[in-house]
């Protein structure tokens, strides 16, 4: 039981910044800061740059000290910012233990998953979070697709409760991670193209075809380029696209050959208008990662979703092998 004698009230501590700070200012002035840009903490937040502008000067009049300094068309943080802003992530930190407590105490009947994922992902997150959403149709669930690069990113922010990536090893931070599906990358044409069909075809005939690649920041992007450089080839980058669904658009179109995970195909199938192409060194062998900070306390609800995506391996491995029986052999334990 809590001894109310000893605590002391919120009225008798110094209250100026408790009664005229409001929790919108300091989400609106972390995105900011995080971001290094009005524009893009405006997008972030949904919100229109004169709301945000608006928000930052109240706050701004509270504090009494500016908190950022215009450098160009980016802008800094003031000393006064950088304190401001480690004392937001420990806000926002308790807040977030509390949210968790909360969801525990309810059990799985309610609580939130914040799910980020790496833009290949987007074909595999939605259907677990179906299956999970079956189990556990209270929860409310936020799934986040981006790169590599913006995954890092959140992460190194706390923006997510887990994370599901194709590789890890290059993160500034110590995660845990644990394997839990296949995610070979494969070369793939157009349905007509004159290599169809042709068996061990090599590197360099591959590296003579134009290829449509994705942008800096893409995991996919940097394993490509990693297969072409041990055979000390450079590729004939004819594109550069941010999408997948993009990139399968422009080869059906003729465009180009392109390297993609094979979950991309997932729609299309075996018999769609995009093809495997039989290379040398490929499929280059992957796999899906479940991530999180290292000594990050998971909530309940991560928890069973953390335990749900690794029981979901035989499931996958199953799908994959059945759509695609011929390549049964490169991903099968």
């Amino acid at each position: 039981m809590v001894d109310e004698k000893n605590l002391t009230p919120l009225t008798s501590m110094p209250n100026h910044l408790i009664r005229h700070v409001t929790l919108r200012q300091l989400q609106v002035f972390e995105a900011i800061y995080r971001l290094g840009s009005f524009t893009r903490g405006a997008e972030e937040l949904f919100l229109t740059q004169p709301t945000v502008s608006m928000q930052i000067k109240k706050l701004t009049d509270v504090i009494g000290l500016p908190l950022f300094k215009h450098v160009g068309r980016s802008v800094e943080p003031t000393e006064t910012g950088t304190e401001l802003y480690a004392t937001c992530r420990e806000i926002f930190g308790t807040l977030t233990n509390l949210e968790m407590k909360i969801a525990d105490l309810q059990g799985l009947k309610r609580g939130r998953l914040r799910l980020g994922v790496v833009t290949t992902a987007k074909y595999l997150a939605p259907e677990m979070l179906g299956e999970f959403s079956k189990r556990y149709p209270g929860l409310d669930l936020t799934l986040k697709v981006t790169n590599k690069e913006r995954i890092f990113e959140r992460m190194h922010t706390n923006k997510d409760d887990l994370y599901i990536m194709g590789h890890t090893s290059d993160s500034e931070i110590e995660v845990e991670s644990h394997s839990f599906a296949p995610n070979p990358l494969v070369v793939m044409a157009p349905r007509d193209h004159p290599l169809v069909g042709v068996e061990n075809i090599s590197m360099e005939e591959i590296a003579k075809e134009p290829l449509i690649i994705r942008e800096i920041g893409s995991g996919i992007r940097d394993a490509t380029l990693r297969a072409f450089k041990a055979k000390g080839l450079t590729p004939n980058i004819r594109m550069e696209l941010g999408s997948n669904d993009a990139i399968k658009h422009s080869v059906v179109g003729g465009l180009g050959i392109s390297v993609l995970s094979l979950h991309s195909l997932t729609l299309e199938g075996a018999d769609g208008p995009l093809a495997i192409l039989d290379v040398e060194g490929f499929p280059i062998l992957r796999n899906w990662y479940i991530t999180y900070p290292k000594g990050k306390e998971l909530s309940l609800v991560a928890q069973a979703f953390h335990s749900f995506a690794i029981d979901s391996e035989p499931e996958i491995h199953g799908r994959m092998q059945k759509m695609w029986p011929a390549l049964t052999k490169y991903f099968k334990e």
